[in-house]
């Protein structure tokens, strides 16, 4: 039975077959964070623009559906698409990926991603096998291998790649510092720390899974982050805060407890799959 699951899992499907949160593909209007940064994604899943004198950096793609709505946001804000210098992915997963294609053929940017999801990217094939089965996405050309550390800078910003896998095997943290008056805010953008779907026992697609997991919790609890921005706005309620920064509040982006709590919660939620899948093992 669990050859047949595998092997079910292994086939690939489109993105359209799958039961797709709403928000994932409702347009939403950009907005301004902290500093040079702009969310220009969907209500459901974030894209980042980060401005500079020498062209933009932008941070996920999202679904394919979303391109046309991502680049009228990127417009709206005064960056016109071929300004985009570089595309910086999280991981590979349809999500966040499918639509860098698109938008690296639109602008004509370079893209840059982690190591162990080069592969995925360029070929639209993430490798691990989850239970909603292969999920492929558009390939695009990858222009740049990051690995641990690496550091990718335009304008006088530097966002520094920080690789935390376990959603993925090349899943990457971003960092960045802002200038924000007379203080400088650590900015993150976390890789999700969520199983998704990822099977934790006997993977053949991602063997060591459970301990990448576990490291990447351990790293990331030993950071700080004065702002997070995640893959997932829903996550850390930042629409809310958005709603917040419009009504007077300078500080809504503001909040250096959410990466220990995002941290905690997904440890406890990791350790949970994995006893289930655990006993479900046939014994």
């Amino acid at each position: 039975m669990r050859v047949l699951l595998l092997i079910a899992a292994l086939l690939p499907t489109s993105a359209g077959k799958l039961d797709i949160p709403p928000a994932w593909i409702a347009p939403t209007d950009p907005f301004p964070i902290v500093g040079p940064i702009y969310y220009v994604g969907s209500e459901g899943l974030a894209a980042y623009l980060i401005t500079t004198p020498d062209g933009a950096i932008l941070i996920d793609g999202t679904m394919a559906e979303n391109v046309p709505a991502i680049e009228r946001n990127i417009r709206a804000v005064g960056v016109p698409i071929n300004r985009i210098k570089w595309l910086l992915n999280s991981h590979a997963h349809f999500d966040h990926a499918a639509g860098l294609a698109r938008l690296k053929r639109d602008s004509g940017a370079k893209l840059a991603v982690m190591d162990a999801d080069a592969r995925a990217i360029a070929t639209g094939r993430p490798p691990s096998v989850v239970n909603y089965g292969l999920v492929t996405f558009p390939a695009a050309p990858v222009d740049r291998v990051l690995h641990d550390g690496d550091t990718v800078t335009l304008g006088g910003i530097t966002l520094t790649a920080v690789k935390t896998p376990g959603h993925t095997a090349g899943c990457t943290t971003w960092t960045m510092p802002v200038s924000d008056g007379k203080r400088t805010l650590n900015v993150m953008f976390p890789c999700s720390l969520t199983v998704a779907g990822n099977d934790l026992v006997d993977n053949p697609g991602y063997r060591g899974i459970v301990d990448d997991f576990r490291r990447s919790f351990a790293r990331l609890a030993s950071m700080q982050a004065d702002v997070l921005l995640p893959a997932h706005p829903d996550q850390i309620g930042l629409l809310s805060r958005r709603d917040e920064a419009k009504r007077g509040n300078a500080d809504a982006f503001v909040k250096p407890a959410d990466l220990q709590n995002v941290v905690a919660g997904a440890r406890r939620a990791f350790d949970a799959e994995l006893e289930r899948q655990r006993g479900a093992l046939p014994h």
